[in-house]
Formats: structure tokens, C-alpha cells, sequence
């Protein structure tokens, strides 16, 4: 602008016309570029975060997947405005899924027993209520039966199944379903009026989420459902509220999809009480299953048959869905194929909730943040697993979208052979495959 002044010889009646006119068109041009670029440099919001895992739940049971058994109309929905990851990867079992998640640490290096979270570790809970979030969780626990055991790792209220009481009451009746034994905020409730598990969870979830409208919070919904025994529902024809819950442990498969029928619904609940409160916008919802169907289940996916793998380390034991949504920053109807696994949900939602990850914590997990901006960010390019849930009989292995090798030798084209029914042979290994054989034989080696 100085230039142009400068270059106006004389003031006369024509310059001094010509200088307001050039002032005219520049000055709200300068005002906008300030405005845009100090808006530009301003962070995005911190959201609310709400994690939601469902129990025992593979990929190939969402429709939106290609799963043709069961009707998921609010996951689909969610993921079709939303994003879509076609390679997450849980470890196969419930406590080895949960300790991951809560930790970014792979299981090999503070995994101690089936059914607990050694107390000396951090959980995304603590690091993001250190940053100003109200945190709850509700659901299944299975991590600890010490009284305090949700408040010490980091949440501030809850309301939970199996937390400070088994699966069975003294009588065997399975507990979680109906007529539910639970835990809420250091009291033990047991319901004898027809009451179902999943609602009251679901509904303290919402409760909480209406009473901290007005503050940044994290509700973890780490859900009962669909976990056997395969009972009834309320929406099902012969629910029976008188029942006292299930004697047999696995159930009656023929409920499951009821069961994910009912999961679905609940989400759906939460997903309304946040539109209801305006808070939908401002709000990331990560989805995703802790492990594989369980295995009296069989789904169609794309016209397939896929057993369930619960328990079993081959693809369908560990592949999950996992859908993020936030309105007006993940693209909708988006997929990545990026590799995800457990430990990397809590970087990402450190770095979402603005907040580094401290470094002597020296987790094992990548964020996935620039994934859902619609970024290339910064992809893995394997994941390792280390899995013994009782102690004994530990497997380990690394893959990638395509190839699995185990530290026992075992090698298997993943996409062509899910069920790990035919070992490659390594002695014939050219090109790509070899190439990544050595890749993911480097991986085990550093382990």
C-alpha cells in the first residue's frame, strides 16, 4: 500500500479521489486477511469426548460393513457421516482390549491377570481430567474389584457391572441383563423390578452428560452388550421381567441379533440426548468392538460366512469396526484403510483434548487425530500383539492390511486366508511378500 501512495505524484482533486478509492477496496480486504489469519491460527475447539465399545462385537456385524445379519440403522448412520476404518485390531479377549485401550501400552509390557489393571498404571481418564474433563464411565468394568478401582484410574463417577461382584449371584443367575447387580458411585444396587442393565447404564450416562452440559467431559460407554448369555431383551417378544437372569452362561445364540438390535437403539439414545442439548457439533464419538464375535455366532459379510472368533488370535478374533464421528470436521462418508490398534486411542484423544502425552508414560500408540481431519497424518505401518490372557500359552505376532507373522514362524496371507488355515511356505517367498516378511520379522525382533 505504501508503494501505491508513494507512487501518486501530486495532490490534486483526481489523486486524492483515486487514494479513497484505493483505501476503499483495501482497507476491508487488509480487515478480512487479519481477521481470517488470526482465526486461522486460534486451535479448534477442545470437543467432548464419547467412547463407546461394544462387547464382543466383530466387524462383520454392522451393516454398513457388509454385515447382511442384523440391523444396525444408527451405527450405519453414524458411519455414513462420519468416517469408517476398515483395519482396526483389538487383542481377542475383553481385560486384554480394556488395558490396552486405557493405557496406549501393549499387553507384554503391563498386562498381570485376566479381570484387572495393574493400579500403578495412567489411563486417558487421568491425563484428560488433568486438562478440565469431567469423566464417567458406565457399563462393563472387569478391571479391578477394589472399591475405588473406576475413581483411582481416573474417573469421577460411574455406574458398572462387575466391578466389585462376579457375573453370577449366589444363586448363578447371570447379573448384567436383567434384574442387574451393578455398581454406581461406591453402592451396590441389585434391581428386582423387571429393570435391564443396559438401560440404567445407558441412562446414567445420559444423566451425566445432561448434569455437565456446560463443561468439557469424557463418557466412556464400555458396553454390557451384546456379550452372552443371548437373552432377551425388552424388545424382544418373550422378554420376562420376572426373570432373575440367565443359569447358562452362553444362552441361546438365536438372541444375539436381538441384542444388536438393542445395542444399536442405546446408542442412538446417547446419540439423541446430545442433540437434544445442542452438544452434538461439539462432540467426537469413537465407536468400535473390543474383540471378535463369540464363537457360537455365525454372520454373513458380503455373502460370506464368518464364525465367530472370540478368543482366537486369527482376523476374526481381533478385527473390530471403528467409526469416529463430529460433525463439521470428520468428511462425511469417509473410509481408512490406515492400520488402528488399541493402544493408539489414547493419543488421540490426548491430542484431541489438547494435550501432549507426558513421555516417561512411553506408550505405544499413534494418534489417528489427522485421519479424521480428512489428513494422510501418520499411518502405521504394522501392528504387534502380544497376547496371554490367563498366564500361560502366550502368542505374539505382527501384520500388516495384508500379511500376519507369528514369533513361533507361522506366516499367512491374511487377505486371502482370514482363518489361518495355510502357512506360506518362506522358503518360495518373492517380491512383496518377502518384503514384508522381513518387514514384520524386524517388528517381532524388537519386541
Amino acid at each position: 500500500m505504501k508503494k501505491i501512495l508513494h507512487n501518486i505524484q501530486k495532490p490534486s482533486l483526481i489523486n486524492s479521489f483515486l487514494m479513497k478509492f484505493i483505501m476503499t477496496l483495501i482497507s476491508p480486504t487488509i480487515l478480512f486477511l487479519f481477521l481470517n489469519t488470526d482465526l486461522q491460527a486460534q486451535p479448534k475447539p477442545k470437543p467432548n469426548l464419547v467412547l463407546i465399545m461394544a462387547d464382543d462385537l466383530g466387524y462383520e456385524c454392522l451393516g454398513i460393513n457388509g454385515g447382511e445379519s442384523y440391523q444396525t440403522p444408527v451405527l450405519d448412520k453414524l458411519a455414513s457421516t462420519g468416517m469408517r476404518f476398515l483395519n482396526c485390531y483389538s487383542q481377542p479377549l475383553c481385560t486384554p482390549s480394556r488395558v490396552e485401550l486405557m493405557t496406549g501400552v501393549y499387553n507384554m509390557r503391563n498386562y498381570i491377570k485376566f479381570g484387572k489393571l495393574e493400579r500403578s498404571q495412567t489411563t486417558f481418564a487421568h491425563l484428560l481430567k488433568k486438562v478440565g474433563y469431567k469423566t464417567c464411565i458406565v457399563g462393563k468394568w472387569q478391571l479391578g474389584k477394589e472399591v475405588d478401582s473406576p475413581l483411582h484410574f481416573g474417573f469421577d463417577e460411574y455406574c458398572l457391572w462387575q466391578h466389585t461382584h462376579g457375573r453370577t449371584d449366589e444363586l448363578k443367575h447371570d447379573t448384567r441383563y436383567v434384574n442387574p447387580l451393578l455398581d454406581i458411585n461406591g453402592k451396590t444396587i441389585r434391581y428386582t423390578n423387571g429393570e435391564y442393565g443396559p438401560d440404567i447404564s445407558s441412562d446414567y450416562l445420559c444423566d451425566f452428560i445432561e448434569r455437565n452440559k456446560d463443561h468439557l467431559f469424557l463418557a466412556y460407554y464400555s458396553m454390557i452388550l451384546t456379550h452372552c448369555p443371548f437373552t432377551p431383551t425388552p424388545d424382544s417378544k418373550d422378554w420376562n421381567p420376572k426373570d432373575m437372569g440367565s443359569l447358562s452362561y452362553k444362552g441361546d445364540p438365536e438372541y444375539f441379533g436381538d441384542m444388536v438390535r438393542y445395542m444399536d437403539k442405546l446408542i442412538g439414545k446417547i446419540i439423541g440426548k446430545l442433540e437434544e442439548l445442542d452438544l452434538r457439533k461439539n462432540t467426537l464419538i469413537l465407536f468400535m468392538g473390543d474383540n471378535g464375535t463369540d464363537q457360537p455366532v455365525v454372520s454373513i459379510l458380503n455373502g460370506n460366512n464368518i464364525p465367530g472368533g472370540k478368543g482366537l488370535t486369527s482376523t476374526n478374533g481381533t478385527h473390530v469396526p471403528l467409526i469416529a464421528n463430529w460433525p463439521g470436521v470428520i468428511p462425511d462418508g469417509k473410509t481408512c484403510n490406515d492400520l488402528i490398534d488399541f493402544t493408539d486411542f489414547l493419543p488421540t484423544l490426548c491430542q484431541v483434548a489438547g494435550r501432549s502425552v507426558p513421555g516417561d508414560l512411553n506408550i505405544d500408540g499413534r494418534s489417528f487425530l489427522q485421519q479424521l481431519y480428512g489428513k494422510k497424518g501418520h499411518p502405521r505401518k504394522w501392528i504387534y500383539s502380544w497376547y496371554c490372557p490367563y498366564g500361560k500359552d502366550v502368542k505374539e505376532w505382527a501384520q500388516d492390511q495384508e500379511y500376519k507373522l507369528y514369533s513361533t514362524g507361522e506366516f499367512y496371507n491374511i487377505n486371502q486366508d482370514p482363518f489361518e488355515k495355510k502357512q506360506l511356505d518362506k522358503s518360495s517367498l518373492r517380491g512383496k511378500m518377502k518384503k514384508a516378511y522381513h518387514k514384520l520379522e524386524k517388528v517381532l525382533s524388537q519386541y
